[in-house]
């Protein structure tokens, strides 16, 4: 399983997700869903964005965590 962390990073710099839409380009739907982890996926161009415009490294980001069979 994938852990997003992008709420936690937006908490830590107190951004609103109108705050990341507007420093990203990106929709706040697409957002919303990375946020409440809701999405299935994400596009390369998507996290270089969010990397770039949140000053965070992709390992900050996305965290592997593995199921405990």
């Amino acid at each position: 399983m994938i852990k997003v962390h992008l709420s936690k990073i937006m908490g830590e710099k107190k951004l609103k997700i109108s705050d990341v839409a507007e420093l990203t380009g990106l929709h706040r739907n697409g957002i919303t869903r990375l946020y409440k982890e809701e999405t299935d996926g994400i596009k390369f161009e998507t996290l270089e964005k969010l990397c770039t415009s949140l000053d965070c490294e992709i390992g900050e980001l996305l965290e592997i965590i593995k199921d405990s069979k």
